[in-house]
């Protein structure tokens, strides 16, 4: 069985946020991961939380400008 490497599975979500799609994150570790880069990067996302992970909304400035 090989590792899951945790960071390399955060820069595909992250790229994946800055191209505008949303991501999933399903782990704990993952989502605190993707919030530390999110904040860092200063990407303007909506967390959407449930009981089996996170949905990272990208939002772009035009839709903060509308609201």
């Amino acid at each position: 069985m090989l590792p899951i490497h945790l960071r390399r599975i955060r820069d595909k979500k992250i790229q994946l946020l800055r191209q505008g799609f949303s991501a999933y994150a399903e782990t704990k570790e993952l989502i605190r991961l993707m919030e530390n880069s999110i904040k860092k990067e200063n990407i303007t996302v909506q967390y959407d939380y449930d009981h089996a992970g996170c949905w990272f909304v990208p939002i772009s400035s035009s839709d903060q400008k509308s609201s």
